[in-house]
């Protein structure tokens, strides 16, 4: 019979006991909850990095295997043409043509005209598709003097810059993290301060990747062609028989002062020769004297 009622009594008091014990058990999880919490707020890590490609996996199992495709790869086009036309308005009309006709549309453009030369300049920008058949366009304008072309890769440059941005944007997002939970004016304070920097870096970051996906998009062709001009040459006056007379005089006029003046500016030739001319007088007298 005191076995029967000690079972019940061990029951009861185990049940209290979990209890008492409960609440204390629940306040030390929340409070590890919002410890985690804030320790992911303050330290979040980094987003963890792309899955690799089947490029970069089969870099990673072969070495010669480590060039990307050129399907995959950032490249930027450049071309330098110079060439000689035979009408430079006229090839201005051509090359409006040609422009519409391959998709393409002139970023700068300049023309001068001097006494010899009628030159004008392009810069046009087309996709990479087209470039090689715009290029070839532009050979019929005229004749082609000298073509330089160059293939710059960005690739790398692109990556790099867009891993930065994701890091600078991934960084913004923790910092809007930490001002919603930022209570003291201090804190406020830094965090928008920290805030400012980074979206200044963010811009900067943007607008290089912008200019690259730009220059990726489109080629560019530095285009210089000029029309060469010849002066006229006036016709010669018939003149007179008067007029040829006195123009005969003051010829003749102007070559008497010329040699007047030539021949005092040569007076200290004319004094050696003199001098010369004495001592071997002498010589020769003396020479006589003595036979």
């Amino acid at each position: 019979m005191r076995i029967t009622h000690f079972f019940p009594l061990l029951a009861l008091t185990g049940l209290l006991a979990c209890s008492q014990s409960e609440p204390a058990g629940q306040d030390r999880v929340e409070s590890a909850a919002e410890e985690l919490t804030v320790s992911n707020y303050e330290a979040a890590p980094p987003p963890p990095p792309e899955a690799p490609g089947p490029d970069d996996a089969s870099a990673a199992t072969n070495n010669s295997e480590s060039v990307q495709p050129a399907a995959s790869r950032k490249l930027v086009y450049h071309a330098k043409v110079r060439m000689k036309v035979v009408d430079v308005p006229g090839t201005n009309a051509r090359m409006d043509s040609l422009t519409r006709a391959t998709g393409a549309y002139v970023e700068e453009v300049s023309e001068t005209r001097a006494d010899d030369e009628w030159r004008h300049y392009m810069k046009i920008r087309v996709v990479p598709g087209r470039f090689q058949g715009l290029l070839r366009g532009l050979g019929r304008l005229g004749t082609v003097e000298s073509q330089e072309m160059t293939t710059e890769d960005v690739t790398a440059q692109h990556a790099d810059v867009s891993a930065r941005l994701r890091s600078k944007r991934a960084l913004e997002q923790r910092y809007l993290a930490l001002l919603g939970r930022a209570s003291k004016v201090s804190d406020l304070l830094e965090i928008e301060e920290g805030m400012g920097k980074i979206r200044e870096d963010i811009e900067a970051t943007e607008s290089r990747l912008r200019t690259l996906n730009h220059e990726v998009g489109f080629s560019t062709i530095t285009l210089t062609y000029y029309q060469p001009l010849t002066r006229p040459t006036p016709d010669q006056p018939v003149l007179s028989f008067g007029s040829r007379l006195v123009e005969s005089f003051y010829s003749g006029w102007q070559w008497f002062i010329d040699l007047l003046l030539g021949l005092i500016a040569a007076w200290p030739l004319g004094l050696l020769l003199v001098t010369a001319a004495v001592l071997l007088r002498r010589w020769r007298r003396r020479r006589a004297r003595t036979r």
